[in-house]
């Protein structure tokens, strides 16, 4: 109290030091802070006021009396505390934060304030004539009883301080902290009491860090965002287990989320009650759509067990009973027949097939469901298929310079891989499906035969797949070509010989 006094009357150089630290601390912390952090530095402006106010108050108190102690009190609180906030946000959000170039841990920014302001209190309770010791052995009692009270919150405290150490986690770790699968989400904040968890169904759930150092902490986003994903399915008896590797393998391939390193991979894990189970074994950079990826695998195993015609079990008990005469099945084959028939007169070089061939032709062929986005043929892959598209749109990619773009959408009544099918040559683009698709595939070995029974006819075929090459590459290239069309067709007819050994 007489210090200030002194101060006032120009007699105590040491309280307008004070004063004066305190002022240029306030501005050194307001002009180094980040533009973003600028309005921590309000807080010691604040306390700088009340200070200058309360010392403002003491000296227009009567000296020497209680009012008056308690408001130097106050001054020299604030004035210390406006000091001891400035040091810790030039120690902690500058000189740390420029260190690591991160922001520093909320826990470790909270305790160092804590510290801070147990000095300062100290320091103030000495200023005014009072021994801090003094009190704390006169209130043995009172310190048992809130140390009893806070041992769950200092519990907390040192478990967040440990975890700040070990660094199990940051903010923006996708973690699992209890084995029910409600309990993994992503860390949002770590103060000094408990970690912030935002779940996938964007609930917020507040786990004490005592709870989080006693149990085992799965992080899905350290030391990489890779993760495996399995997902589990069931394939019949009477299939090949690598026949089922190879479908749904295939359906990986392409999936959204899915990664191609590392591969993913198939285990047959075990042969239950209903059929073989498989685990499939995935990886993914997107742990936060887990979910949907997972979704997605399992329509894409869906569509490739249809066209591999694999079966997905039923339950063993359950029994499918049905009315069913051979007159009946057989209307229903001949009307399925004839939509094949149907379909296959959209394609012209086949129109050169006598009848009964033709309806031969379409009776062998086999229908193929593709799924969205899923790759039908590959530009530069060897296959010897034919596709008539009965339903959905598919798209022809032509990759130019490693480079792909779209030269064509294709639908219901179109057809491709006529030059596989006539040739077995590699396939000059890539066709994949848009939409849902449903594709007719005709094959090299019911053509063959009919080739074989019908003489002259690769002649008629052979003219018309000329015509059809030249206007695709025509597109595909966007020049004019050099082959005349006779050439091209007489190189087509000694190709097709070959390849079919006619």
């Amino acid at each position: 109290m007489d210090s200030l006094i002194g101060f006032a009357k120009g007699d105590r150089p040491v309280e307008f030091v004070a004063i004066v630290i305190a002022v240029a601390l306030l501005f050194a912390a307001h002009a180094l802070l980040p533009a973003a952090e600028k309005h921590r530095a309000r807080q010691p402006a604040v306390y700088l006021g009340l200070s200058l106010s309360f010392g403002l108050l003491c000296l227009a108190a009567t000296s020497g009396t209680a009012g008056a102690r308690i408001l130097y009190f106050f001054y020299t609180l604030f004035l210390l505390a406006s000091s001891g906030r400035s040091l810790v946000l030039l120690a902690v959000d500058v000189l740390f934060g420029r260190r690591t170039h991160r922001a520093p841990p909320r826990i470790f920014r909270d305790l160092t304030q804590a510290v801070v302001y147990v000095i300062v209190l100290m320091l103030s309770l000495r200023a005014t004539g009072v021994e801090p010791g003094s009190l704390l052995t006169t209130s043995a009692l009172l310190t048992a009883v809130i140390g009893l009270a806070l041992q769950d919150t200092l519990g907390n405290m040192v478990s967040g301080l440990a975890l700040q150490m070990q660094r199990p986690f940051e903010v923006g770790d996708w973690i699992q902290f209890d084995p029910d699968p409600r309990g993994i989400g992503q860390v949002t904040e770590v103060n000094w009491r408990a970690t912030t968890v935002m779940t996938n169904d964007l609930v917020e759930v507040i786990v004490p860090n005592a709870l989080l150092a006693k149990n085992q902490i799965r992080n899905y986003s350290q030391p990489s965002h890779v993760s495996r994903r399995i997902v589990s399915v069931q394939g019949p008896y009477n299939v090949p287990p690598k026949r089922v590797h190879d479908a749904i393998l295939s359906a990986l391939a392409g999936t959204q989320g899915v990664l191609a390193d590392p591969s993913p991979w198939v285990q047959t894990r075990n042969f239950g009650e209903n059929g073989i189970e498989y685990a499939i074994y995935f990886y993914t950079a997107e742990f936060a759509q887990r979910d949907r990826i997972d979704g997605l695998v399992r329509d894409r195993v869906w569509y490739a067990f249809q066209r591999a015609t694999i079966d997905l079990p039923f339950p063993t008990r359950t029994v499918h009973m049905h009315a069913s005469s051979e007159d009946r099945d057989l209307r229903e084959s001949e009307r399925e027949l004839e939509r094949r028939d149907r379909m296959l007169r959209f394609v012209d070089f086949l129109a050169v097939l006598p009848a009964e061939q033709h309806r031969k032709l379409a009776a062998s062929a086999s229908v193929h469901m593709y799924a969205p986005g899923e790759v039908v043929v590959t530009q530069g892959d060897r296959s010897s298929e034919l596709f008539v598209i009965d339903r959905g749109e598919v798209v022809v990619e032509f990759a130019r310079g490693g480079v792909p773009f779209v030269v064509a959408r294709l639908g219901a009544g179109k057809f491709f891989g006529e030059m596989g099918l006539m040739t077995g040559e590699a396939r000059t683009a890539t066709v994949r499906a848009h939409t849902e698709c449903e594709l007719l595939v005709i094959r090299h070995g019911p053509f063959h035969d009919a080739l074989a029974s019908t003489p002259g006819v690769v002649e008629k075929i052979s003219e018309l797949l000329a015509a059809r090459q030249a206007e695709l590459e025509a597109i595909a290239s966007q020049r004019p070509l050099l082959e005349p069309s006779q050439d091209r067709s007489k190189r087509l007819i000694s190709q097709i010989k070959d390849f079919f050994k006619l």
